[in-house]
């Protein structure tokens, strides 16, 4: 009996790297390979809706990235110009595509600013099967811009982004310096940051930092594994440090995937000029949809104080 004890827990022993090497994969690969949501008829239809609507045209625009992927996406024109040259890049979600940000083309296209929506490296129709939430894709962005610029006229470049979007936006401000202005609705301060809320179940980071904390080691460790980054390289409270450019962010008081205090980091690292909105009642990159009146007001206020100057 004690020698079958001796056995057992040998083969206890032996399997636990083995199970912690397989979670830790696991872990990784959700996070690097996000569902793929594809681009379909009836999105496709969305956007025509919103050219009808606003008067604005629509070309398709492919950009090859600097490790060779393609990355697809669109070019909207708006119809009457007001803001003349100024464009926009906005920045979908994780598992989303370039339709995530219709409602704010739309309200951007309305208001005569021309905007760029691509579909993320490893999203929807573009290239490339791990998403880095910024490490890649803030490079990605320098590619989209000197494809714009070379057959644009561009006045002003701005970026506009939700969720990872809002992360990769103002990542990419901080490489890109031809971006003016970047407005930011629940980026997560950090990745490691952001995996604590995550581990916690979206209940506390807390208990993310303390019960589910060796959940958080395994997956940041096999995401830097793999993906061939150290976590701390992605990080927008970073990057507004490093560059004195404009933000705006916006939080809701009701987000449990990315709560206000990643806002709130961000905010107070900021180097440049900067304002933060907490929406009441609004939940993950819900502002639009909670407070829509408010939203366009503090959006096209912010974009245009760029424009003329006053920020």
């Amino acid at each position: 009996m004690r020698r079958e004890l001796k056995i057992g827990a040998l083969l206890f022993a032996s399997l636990v790297p083995v199970a912690a090497a397989a979670a830790e994969a696991l872990l990784a690969s959700g996070i690097l390979h996000p569902m793929r949501k594809p681009l379909t008829d009836a999105q496709v239809k969305q956007s025509d809706d919103v050219l009808a609507r606003t008067g604005a045209t629509r070309e398709d625009f492919t950009v090859t990235a600097p490790d060779g992927i393609k990355l697809a996406g669109w070019k909207f024109r708006a119809k009457q110009p007001a803001a003349a040259g100024d464009w926009v890049l906005v920045y979908h979600g994780v598992s989303d595509n370039r339709i995530g940000m219709i409602g704010q083309t739309e309200l951007l296209l309305r208001h005569g600013y021309n905007v760029v929506a691509m579909d993320a490296r490893a999203h929807g129709a573009s290239e490339g099967d791990m998403a880095t939430y910024g490490w890649l894709e803030r490079h990605d962005t320098r590619a989209v811009a000197d494809a714009l610029f070379a057959s644009e006229k561009v006045h002003h470049l701005f970026a506009l982004g939700s969720s990872m979007g809002a992360a990769l936006a103002l990542q990419s401000a901080e490489v890109e310096p031809r971006i003016a202005g970047a407005v930011a609705e629940a980026a997560f301060a950090n990745l490691r940051e952001v995996s604590y809320d995550y581990a916690g179940l979206r209940i506390s980071h807390y208990l993310g930092r303390t019960v589910g904390r060796p959940a958080t080691w395994m997956a940041i460790g096999g995401v830097e594994k793999e993906g061939g980054f150290k976590a701390e390289g992605v990080s927008p409270e970073k990057a507004v440090a490093a560059r004195n450019f404009p933000v705006f962010l916006i939080c809701g008081d009701k987000d449990r995937n990315i709560p206000c205090r990643h806002s709130q980091r961000i905010y107070e690292a900021a180097a440049g000029p900067k304002a933060i909105w907490t929406v009441a009642g609004a939940g993950h990159t819900a502002a639009l949809g909670q407070a829509p009146a408010d939203y366009e007001r503090r959006v096209i206020q912010f974009l245009s104080d760029i424009h003329n100057g006053r920020l």
